[in-house]
Protein backbone atom coordinates (compact mmCIF):
# COMPACT_ATOMS: atom_id res chain seq x y z
CA UNK A 1 0.00 0.00 0.00
CA UNK A 2 1.19 3.54 -0.70
CA UNK A 3 0.34 7.02 0.46
CA UNK A 4 -2.44 8.86 -1.33
CA UNK A 5 -3.05 12.38 -2.69
CA UNK A 6 -5.58 12.44 0.16
CA UNK A 7 -3.02 12.77 2.98
CA UNK A 8 -4.90 10.80 5.61
CA UNK A 9 -5.89 7.91 3.32
CA UNK A 10 -4.26 4.75 2.10
CA UNK A 11 -4.79 3.92 -1.57
CA UNK A 12 -4.03 0.38 -2.66
CA UNK A 13 -1.14 -0.03 -5.06
CA UNK A 14 -3.50 -1.33 -7.75
CA UNK A 15 -5.83 1.65 -7.50
CA UNK A 16 -2.99 4.16 -7.28
CA UNK A 17 -1.31 2.69 -10.38
CA UNK A 18 -4.61 2.83 -12.28
CA UNK A 19 -5.19 6.46 -11.32
CA UNK A 20 -1.66 7.44 -12.28
CA UNK A 21 -2.05 5.99 -15.77
CA UNK A 22 -5.63 7.29 -16.04
CA UNK A 23 -7.07 3.82 -16.28
CA UNK A 24 -10.74 3.30 -15.36
CA UNK A 25 -11.53 2.95 -11.65
CA UNK A 26 -14.89 2.39 -9.95
CA UNK A 27 -15.48 3.16 -6.27
CA UNK A 28 -17.66 0.73 -4.29
CA UNK A 29 -19.15 1.33 -0.86
CA UNK A 30 -18.62 -1.08 2.02
CA UNK A 31 -21.84 -0.58 4.00
CA UNK A 32 -23.65 -3.17 1.89
CA UNK A 33 -20.94 -5.67 2.85
CA UNK A 34 -20.83 -4.94 6.57
CA UNK A 35 -24.45 -4.03 7.28
CA UNK A 36 -26.62 -4.86 4.29
CA UNK A 37 -26.19 -8.60 3.74
CA UNK A 38 -26.20 -11.76 5.83
CA UNK A 39 -22.91 -13.51 6.56
CA UNK A 40 -21.17 -15.29 4.86
CA UNK A 41 -22.98 -14.24 1.70
CA UNK A 42 -21.76 -10.69 2.13
CA UNK A 43 -18.16 -11.68 1.42
CA UNK A 44 -19.15 -13.60 -1.71
CA UNK A 45 -21.10 -10.60 -2.96
CA UNK A 46 -18.18 -8.25 -2.23
CA UNK A 47 -15.88 -10.42 -4.32
CA UNK A 48 -18.51 -10.75 -7.04
CA UNK A 49 -18.95 -6.98 -7.36
CA UNK A 50 -15.21 -6.43 -7.63
CA UNK A 51 -15.02 -9.14 -10.30
CA UNK A 52 -17.81 -7.46 -12.28
CA UNK A 53 -15.71 -4.29 -12.37
CA UNK A 54 -12.59 -6.18 -13.45
CA UNK A 55 -14.41 -8.12 -16.15
CA UNK A 56 -15.46 -4.82 -17.72
CA UNK A 57 -11.85 -3.63 -17.88
CA UNK A 58 -11.82 -1.37 -14.83
CA UNK A 59 -10.24 -1.47 -11.36
CA UNK A 60 -12.49 -1.79 -8.29
CA UNK A 61 -11.84 0.48 -5.30
CA UNK A 62 -13.90 -0.70 -2.34
CA UNK A 63 -13.79 2.01 0.33
CA UNK A 64 -13.75 1.55 4.12
CA UNK A 65 -12.10 2.98 7.22
CA UNK A 66 -9.86 0.54 9.10
CA UNK A 67 -8.19 1.47 12.38
CA UNK A 68 -8.71 5.16 11.72
CA UNK A 69 -7.33 5.06 8.17
CA UNK A 70 -9.53 5.56 5.09
CA UNK A 71 -8.72 2.77 2.65
CA UNK A 72 -9.36 3.27 -1.06
CA UNK A 73 -9.19 -0.23 -2.46
CA UNK A 74 -9.14 -3.27 -0.19
CA UNK A 75 -6.98 -6.36 -0.45
CA UNK A 76 -8.49 -9.78 0.23
CA UNK A 77 -7.84 -9.57 3.96
CA UNK A 78 -9.44 -6.14 4.11
CA UNK A 79 -12.61 -7.36 2.40
CA UNK A 80 -12.70 -10.33 4.75
CA UNK A 81 -12.40 -8.06 7.76
CA UNK A 82 -15.21 -5.78 6.59
CA UNK A 83 -17.40 -8.80 5.96
CA UNK A 84 -16.66 -10.56 9.26
CA UNK A 85 -16.14 -7.85 11.90
CA UNK A 86 -19.49 -7.24 13.58
CA UNK A 87 -18.09 -4.26 15.50
CA UNK A 88 -17.61 -2.11 12.38
CA UNK A 89 -19.54 1.12 12.58
CA UNK A 90 -21.56 2.65 9.77
CA UNK A 91 -19.75 5.84 8.74
CA UNK A 92 -21.26 8.75 6.87
CA UNK A 93 -19.25 11.81 5.88
CA UNK A 94 -19.83 13.52 9.24
CA UNK A 95 -18.39 10.49 11.04
CA UNK A 96 -15.07 10.43 9.20
CA UNK A 97 -13.17 12.93 11.35
CA UNK A 98 -14.14 11.31 14.68
CA UNK A 99 -13.36 7.88 13.25
CA UNK A 100 -9.92 8.98 12.09
CA UNK A 101 -9.18 10.77 15.36
CA UNK A 102 -10.19 7.80 17.50
CA UNK A 103 -8.73 5.05 15.33
CA UNK A 104 -12.16 3.54 14.74
CA UNK A 105 -13.11 1.16 11.95
CA UNK A 106 -16.25 1.34 9.88
CA UNK A 107 -18.00 0.72 6.61
CA UNK A 108 -18.64 3.79 4.49
CA UNK A 109 -22.08 4.91 3.36
CA UNK A 110 -22.79 6.77 0.12
CA UNK A 111 -21.77 10.16 1.52
CA UNK A 112 -18.48 8.96 2.99
CA UNK A 113 -17.61 6.80 0.00
CA UNK A 114 -18.33 9.57 -2.49
CA UNK A 115 -16.22 12.05 -0.53
CA UNK A 116 -13.22 9.76 -0.06
CA UNK A 117 -13.33 8.45 -3.63
CA UNK A 118 -13.50 11.94 -5.13
CA UNK A 119 -10.66 13.17 -2.93
CA UNK A 120 -8.55 10.25 -4.13
CA UNK A 121 -9.23 11.19 -7.77
CA UNK A 122 -11.89 8.60 -8.61
CA UNK A 123 -14.70 9.91 -10.77
CA UNK A 124 -17.20 7.02 -10.93
CA UNK A 125 -18.98 5.38 -7.98
CA UNK A 126 -21.50 2.53 -8.21
CA UNK A 127 -23.94 1.76 -5.40
CA UNK A 128 -27.44 0.44 -4.77
CA UNK A 129 -29.72 3.32 -3.85
CA UNK A 130 -29.19 6.81 -2.50
CA UNK A 131 -30.49 8.17 0.75
CA UNK A 132 -32.92 11.05 0.51
CA UNK A 133 -35.73 12.97 2.13
CA UNK A 134 -37.59 10.91 4.70
CA UNK A 135 -41.34 10.62 4.80
CA UNK A 136 -42.99 13.20 7.11
CA UNK A 137 -40.08 15.53 6.48
CA UNK A 138 -42.26 18.53 7.31
CA UNK A 139 -42.42 17.37 10.92
CA UNK A 140 -39.12 15.50 11.33
CA UNK A 141 -36.78 17.55 9.08
CA UNK A 142 -35.02 14.22 8.41
CA UNK A 143 -32.92 14.17 5.25
CA UNK A 144 -29.98 11.98 4.30
CA UNK A 145 -26.54 13.56 4.29
CA UNK A 146 -26.08 11.97 0.85
CA UNK A 147 -27.90 14.82 -0.86
CA UNK A 148 -25.90 17.75 0.49
CA UNK A 149 -22.62 15.87 0.00
CA UNK A 150 -23.44 15.11 -3.64
CA UNK A 151 -24.24 18.80 -4.16
CA UNK A 152 -20.59 19.65 -3.43
CA UNK A 153 -18.70 16.61 -4.76
CA UNK A 154 -17.65 16.09 -8.38
CA UNK A 155 -18.40 12.40 -8.84
CA UNK A 156 -20.72 10.35 -11.04
CA UNK A 157 -22.92 8.03 -8.98
CA UNK A 158 -24.64 5.09 -10.63
CA UNK A 159 -27.62 3.97 -8.56
CA UNK A 160 -31.11 2.49 -8.80
CA UNK A 161 -32.69 5.72 -7.61
CA UNK A 162 -33.30 6.37 -3.91
CA UNK A 163 -34.50 3.85 -1.38
CA UNK A 164 -38.23 3.40 -1.93
CA UNK A 165 -38.99 3.67 1.80
CA UNK A 166 -38.19 7.40 1.49
CA UNK A 167 -40.16 10.33 0.09
CA UNK A 168 -39.06 9.97 -3.52
CA UNK A 169 -40.83 13.03 -5.00
CA UNK A 170 -39.40 15.26 -2.26
CA UNK A 171 -35.94 13.79 -2.82
CA UNK A 172 -36.07 14.60 -6.51
CA UNK A 173 -37.12 18.15 -5.66
CA UNK A 174 -34.16 18.47 -3.28
CA UNK A 175 -31.73 17.16 -5.88
CA UNK A 176 -33.03 19.79 -8.29
CA UNK A 177 -32.70 22.54 -5.68
CA UNK A 178 -29.16 21.44 -4.85
CA UNK A 179 -28.12 21.49 -8.51
CA UNK A 180 -27.41 17.77 -8.81
CA UNK A 181 -27.81 16.51 -12.37
CA UNK A 182 -30.00 13.41 -12.71
CA UNK A 183 -29.83 11.24 -15.81
CA UNK A 184 -32.16 8.32 -16.48
CA UNK A 185 -30.24 5.46 -18.08
CA UNK A 186 -32.39 4.11 -20.90
CA UNK A 187 -35.47 5.28 -19.05
CA UNK A 188 -37.66 8.38 -18.94
CA UNK A 189 -38.81 7.51 -15.42
CA UNK A 190 -36.86 7.66 -12.18
CA UNK A 191 -36.18 4.14 -10.89
CA UNK A 192 -37.83 2.92 -7.69
CA UNK A 193 -34.86 1.06 -6.14
CA UNK A 194 -36.55 -2.35 -5.71
CA UNK A 195 -38.83 -1.40 -8.61
CA UNK A 196 -37.95 -0.54 -12.19
CA UNK A 197 -39.92 2.71 -11.96
CA UNK A 198 -41.10 5.10 -9.28
CA UNK A 199 -43.61 6.55 -11.74
CA UNK A 200 -41.84 9.93 -11.62
CA UNK A 201 -40.24 11.47 -14.71
CA UNK A 202 -36.61 12.39 -15.25
CA UNK A 203 -35.67 15.39 -17.35
CA UNK A 204 -32.78 13.77 -19.19
CA UNK A 205 -32.33 10.30 -20.65
CA UNK A 206 -29.07 8.79 -21.85
CA UNK A 207 -28.76 5.48 -23.64
CA UNK A 208 -25.06 4.62 -23.71
CA UNK A 209 -22.08 4.90 -21.31
CA UNK A 210 -20.38 7.20 -23.81
CA UNK A 211 -23.24 9.69 -23.39
CA UNK A 212 -22.69 9.76 -19.63
CA UNK A 213 -18.98 10.38 -20.18
CA UNK A 214 -19.89 13.23 -22.53
CA UNK A 215 -22.04 14.80 -19.80
CA UNK A 216 -19.13 14.50 -17.38
CA UNK A 217 -16.80 16.23 -19.84
CA UNK A 218 -19.34 18.99 -20.43
CA UNK A 219 -19.73 19.43 -16.67
CA UNK A 220 -15.97 19.92 -16.34
CA UNK A 221 -15.89 22.32 -19.30
CA UNK A 222 -18.56 24.50 -17.70
CA UNK A 223 -16.40 24.98 -14.63
CA UNK A 224 -19.32 25.50 -12.29
CA UNK A 225 -19.63 24.43 -8.67
CA UNK A 226 -18.50 20.93 -7.87
CA UNK A 227 -21.54 18.65 -7.85
CA UNK A 228 -22.40 15.09 -8.70
CA UNK A 229 -24.05 13.50 -11.70
CA UNK A 230 -26.57 10.85 -10.67
CA UNK A 231 -27.09 8.12 -13.24
CA UNK A 232 -30.39 6.45 -12.36
CA UNK A 233 -30.27 2.90 -13.66
CA UNK A 234 -33.42 0.81 -13.16
CA UNK A 235 -33.35 -2.77 -11.96
CA UNK A 236 -34.49 -5.04 -14.81
CA UNK A 237 -38.25 -5.57 -14.77
CA UNK A 238 -37.75 -9.33 -14.64
CA UNK A 239 -35.70 -8.95 -11.45
CA UNK A 240 -37.68 -6.25 -9.65
CA UNK A 241 -39.73 -6.86 -6.53
CA UNK A 242 -43.37 -7.46 -7.31
CA UNK A 243 -44.86 -3.93 -7.14
CA UNK A 244 -48.04 -5.02 -5.34
CA UNK A 245 -46.04 -6.96 -2.76
CA UNK A 246 -43.71 -3.97 -2.33
CA UNK A 247 -46.53 -1.51 -1.75
CA UNK A 248 -48.40 -3.78 0.67
CA UNK A 249 -45.38 -4.70 2.78
CA UNK A 250 -44.09 -1.13 2.85
CA UNK A 251 -47.45 0.15 4.09
CA UNK A 252 -47.45 -2.56 6.77
CA UNK A 253 -43.86 -1.67 7.70
CA UNK A 254 -44.68 2.01 8.09
CA UNK A 255 -47.57 1.12 10.37
CA UNK A 256 -45.32 -1.23 12.38
CA UNK A 257 -42.72 1.53 12.76
CA UNK A 258 -45.40 3.87 14.11
CA UNK A 259 -46.58 1.29 16.62
CA UNK A 260 -43.01 0.65 17.77
CA UNK A 261 -42.15 4.34 17.97
CA UNK A 262 -39.31 3.95 15.50
CA UNK A 263 -38.04 7.20 13.98
CA UNK A 264 -35.00 9.24 13.08
CA UNK A 265 -31.97 7.37 11.80
CA UNK A 266 -33.50 4.06 12.85
CA UNK A 267 -36.46 4.21 10.49
CA UNK A 268 -34.68 3.32 7.24
CA UNK A 269 -32.88 0.19 8.53
CA UNK A 270 -36.12 -0.83 10.28
CA UNK A 271 -38.13 -0.60 7.07
CA UNK A 272 -35.47 -2.28 4.92
CA UNK A 273 -35.27 -5.17 7.38
CA UNK A 274 -39.06 -5.37 7.51
CA UNK A 275 -39.19 -5.62 3.73
CA UNK A 276 -36.59 -8.40 3.65
CA UNK A 277 -38.45 -10.39 6.31
CA UNK A 278 -41.95 -9.93 4.99
CA UNK A 279 -41.13 -10.47 1.31
CA UNK A 280 -39.34 -13.72 2.09
CA UNK A 281 -36.02 -12.22 1.01
CA UNK A 282 -37.34 -11.07 -2.37
CA UNK A 283 -36.50 -7.43 -1.63
CA UNK A 284 -32.89 -8.41 -0.89
CA UNK A 285 -32.62 -10.22 -4.22
CA UNK A 286 -34.03 -7.20 -6.07
CA UNK A 287 -31.54 -4.99 -4.25
CA UNK A 288 -28.65 -7.22 -5.31
CA UNK A 289 -29.90 -7.34 -8.89
CA UNK A 290 -29.91 -3.54 -8.91
CA UNK A 291 -26.42 -3.33 -7.40
CA UNK A 292 -25.00 -5.75 -9.96
CA UNK A 293 -26.50 -3.76 -12.82
CA UNK A 294 -25.17 -0.50 -11.38
CA UNK A 295 -21.67 -1.92 -10.97
CA UNK A 296 -21.63 -3.17 -14.56
CA UNK A 297 -22.82 0.20 -15.83
CA UNK A 298 -20.43 2.10 -13.58
CA UNK A 299 -17.51 0.12 -14.98
CA UNK A 300 -18.65 0.78 -18.55
CA UNK A 301 -18.90 4.51 -17.83
CA UNK A 302 -15.46 4.53 -16.20
CA UNK A 303 -13.97 2.83 -19.24
CA UNK A 304 -15.51 5.45 -21.53
CA UNK A 305 -14.40 8.26 -19.23
CA UNK A 306 -10.83 6.97 -19.14
CA UNK A 307 -10.79 6.70 -22.92
CA UNK A 308 -11.34 10.41 -23.39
Amino acid sequence: MTESPLPVARVSDEVRAALERRAPVVALESTIIAHGLPRPRNLRVAAELEELVRSAGAVPATVAVLDGVPCIGLAKDGLERVAADRSLRKLGFRDLAPALASGASGATTVSATAFLAARAGIRVFATGGLGGVHRRWTTTQDESADLALLARTRITVVCAGVKSVLDVPATLERLETLGVTVLGYRTAEFPGFYLASSGLPVDWTVREPAEVAAVMRAQDALGGPDSAVVVANPVPVAEQLDPRLHDRVLADGLAAADRAGVGGQAITPFLLSYLVEHTGGASLEANLAAVRGNVRLGAAIAVRWAGR
